[in-house]
């Protein structure tokens, strides 16, 4: 039996397929305080001109702002795909209580895969982790953006 997609993840998704059809690599991130959204945002690199624009950092940005702390312990993170070491990186020091991810990303994740940033003795906060939410939709949307990339090639 399928279970219906908590509304964070489902927005998370959508912000997705809006990157995707913006031209960016298509992942959205929710920050969540209580249940309520807070801030979100996808994938803004090729928009914003900026390596590091990626959703979840934007996010992180966008939800400290709009709490007014760098602290955002009592927030949790949806994001449709695995974050990469820059983004592991990010939800430490922004102390986030809860890690929910969709796909795993084998060659650019850092918290199942690769570095597995949250296990390092450096790594002073370590948010509770919660992978493959949506796994199957997310996986597809990367797929696919990426199939119609190398046709245009």
């Amino acid at each position: 039996m399928a279970f219906p997609l908590p509304s964070p993840m489902r927005r998370a998704l959508d912000l997705a397929r809006e990157a995707a059809a913006a031209g960016e690599v298509p992942v959205g991130a929710v920050v969540t305080l209580d249940d309520a959204i807070v801030a979100t945002s996808a994938n803004m690199m090729r928009a914003d001109h900026d390596p590091t624009a990626h959703a979840e950092i934007v996010a992180i940005r966008r939800a400290a702002r709009a709490i007014g702390s760098e602290r955002l312990d009592r927030c949790d993170l949806w994001v449709t795909l695995e974050p990469c070491t820059m983004c592991a990186g990010a939800i430490a020091l922004a102390r986030l209580r809860r890690l929910y991810y969709a796909a795993a990303d084998p060659k650019g994740g850092a918290v199942a895969h690769g570095a597995r940033f949250f296990a390092l003795p450096t790594c002073h906060h370590r948010p509770d982790v919660y992978a493959g939410i949506g796994e199957g939709e997310s996986a597809a949307l990367l797929r696919d953006f990426f199939a119609a990339r190398r046709e245009g090639e």
